[in-house]
């Protein structure tokens, strides 16, 4: 990290005996910045049970807060008190990140919803880039907004595609919400690692030769980064549970268990930069397979730690993130070179096609998904959808991200255009951090009324992973869910037709097969949650887990 310190403070600090050298002057850079994450966590407690703000939306306000200062300190000159390059986000922001929310997400409810999540977070992310990208390609030239090539347009595409799904998850309750929880924790991080695939396939594309093969080439290349990513990931994650289970390190020393949970996840991301692979796809999903085989392999108090240290690495930099937005608003040099017109236009254009292309995908393929799952309690009702496309419209750190590696060198913008990018994108994380985050949770009050949040948490998901009828349900054999699914309802509900049945009995089908495969050939060799034989007591006799799941479980 390279820093810069602002030079009238400096002398002041120096005046006042508090520092005498460039390097000391880095201390106390660190130091005030240090401090202010400190006080972000204060401010983030103390506001906890405000229905207005989050962490997100108070880092970026003392940000605003503390740039101001530092401007009228320096005399106009600088509003940063840490100064780095936008590389610094991929190699040291957002892998802790991405691998916490690979980590924690909740499994069962992933895969639960696993066809609706990868219809919003992959489907939805390529018809929000087609509508962005398309739009921009045509508004920006009418409106005379600069000299951008396709290549510029296909990257705001995949910038603004990526939603922030950290934000958005602190204004949703998982235990008032579950079912929305789910799918908008889901649909973003699978969003993320999408468009930041997405945005690596752009940025290898030859622009120079533009035909109608060009979107075969953008599918292909990602098809081939996402997959090869996503193996990285699982073999990296494979390979830590292998290691852990067959060497037992906490026999002595379960800093050794945290230590190499911690490197070789690191390790998977800088493998896959280093062959030029999506780092954030592959150590998410090597934060998946670590939660599901090499969590459980490691003694009872690594877990606890391990589960506590990710999500306070993942915490801290999505905070320094924001914090560091904040300031960066008012940073002059980036204002001096663009565009302010094109700047403010620029935005205000962004964010309608961000809000079209988020809605031109959301509702289609929530229709999509009812059709496709029409039992009670697994549907995706109107008021539902509102709130998800809501929810999904937050920009941060990832569009931050992106936005800097492809319109920066060094922090610094290569042109009068890519300037005003970079402070449009800036004005988009603000505006949409600020005012759609402080309106979530009104919104989801006034749509969704607690009696509704009741009924919908009792029918999509159980209120404990201990109910014995979930695992009921996972054991139940696909003949007996057909028929099941075929029941005439007392309320008049029709049977379920054979092509929705046939449409939906390969999930069952998958889902039965894979538990069956984890638990005879996986598990034996990676470890993981352990089994026992059925208890032959009746015909209905269950299968019993010799570890129950319990909250502390990431996933």
């Amino acid at each position: 990290m390279t820093t810069k310190y602002i030079g009238p403070l400096h002398a002041l600090l120096i005046k006042a005996g508090l520092a005498d050298g460039t390097d000391h002057a880095h201390v106390v850079a660190i130091c005030l910045f240090v401090t202010l994450l400190c006080a972000c966590i204060i401010l983030g407690h103390l506001l906890e049970e405000n229905r207005w703000m989050n962490e997100s939306i108070t880092a970026i306000i003392l940000g605003c807060f503390t740039g101001s200062v530092v401007l009228i300190t320096s005399g106009g000159t600088n509003s940063h008190i840490l100064q780095f390059n936008e590389e610094l986000f991929f190699i040291y922001l957002l892998p802790p990140i991405c691998f916490n929310a690979g980590f924690q997400v909740k499994k069962k409810q992933f895969f639960e919803n696993f066809a609706g999540i990868m219809l919003y977070g992959v489907v939805g992310v390529f018809i929000s880039f087609a509508v962005i990208t398309a739009g921009c390609r045509y508004i920006f030239p009418a409106f005379n907004l600069g000299n951008f090539h396709i290549k510029d347009f296909l990257a705001l595409g995949a910038i603004f595609s990526a939603t922030d799904s950290v934000c958005t998850l602190q204004v949703l309750s998982q235990d008032e919400t579950p079912f929305l929880y789910s799918l908008v924790f889901g649909e973003g991080v699978v969003n993320d690692a999408t468009s930041v695939v997405l945005f690596r396939a752009v940025q290898k594309l030859d622009t120079t030769d533009i035909n109608g093969l060009t979107a075969l080439s953008i599918l292909g290349s990602f098809l081939y980064l996402f997959f090869t990513s996503t193996a990285l990931g699982v073999v990296t994650g494979l390979l830590s549970a292998y290691i852990i289970k067959t060497l037992y390190f906490g026999r002595h020393s379960t800093d050794r268990e945290i230590a190499l949970m911690t490197l070789m996840a690191y390790l998977s991301y800088t493998i896959a930069e280093l062959f030029y692979l999506s780092g954030i796809l592959t150590v998410f999903f090597c934060g998946i397979v670590m939660s599901h085989y090499t969590w459980h392999n490691v003694t009872e108090s690594s877990r606890i730690t391990s589960k506590h240290t990710f999500a306070t690495m993942s915490f801290i930099a999505e905070t320094f993130i924001f914090l560091y937005v904040g300031m960066d608003t008012l940073d002059v040099d980036k204002w001096k070179k663009a565009n302010e017109r094109a700047s403010f236009s620029i935005a205000g254009i962004l964010l309608l096609l961000v809000l079209l292309g988020r809605a031109a995908f959301v509702f289609p393929l929530s229709a999509l998904s009812n059709y496709l799952r029409r039992t009670p309690g697994t549907r995706i009702n109107y008021r539902q959808q509102i709130i998800i496309w809501w929810a999904g419209l937050i920009r941060g750190a990832v569009s931050i991200a992106l936005a800097f590696n492809e319109f920066t060198t060094s922090g610094t913008s290569r042109t009068s255009e890519h300037a005003t990018i970079i402070t449009s994108t800036i004005m988009i994380v603000l505006f949409s951090t600020v005012v759609f985050g402080m309106a979530t949770k009104p919104l989801i009050s006034a749509i969704l009324p607690h009696h509704l949040r009741s009924f919908q948490s009792d029918a999509s998901e159980p209120p404990s992973p201990k109910d014995l009828a979930s695992d009921l349900d996972l054991q139940t054999p696909l003949l007996s869910l057909a028929d099941k699914q075929n029941v005439i309802f007392a309320n008049g509900m029709l049977r379920r037709s054979s092509l929705t049945m046939l449409l939906q009995a390969p999930t069952s089908t998958i889902h039965k097969m894979w538990r069956k495969f984890d638990n005879s050939y996986m598990r034996p060799v990676f470890g993981g949650r352990g089994f026992v034989p059925l208890i032959k007591k009746s015909p209905r006799a269950l299968e019993v887990r010799l570890l129950p799941e319990t909250d502390l479980a990431p996933g």
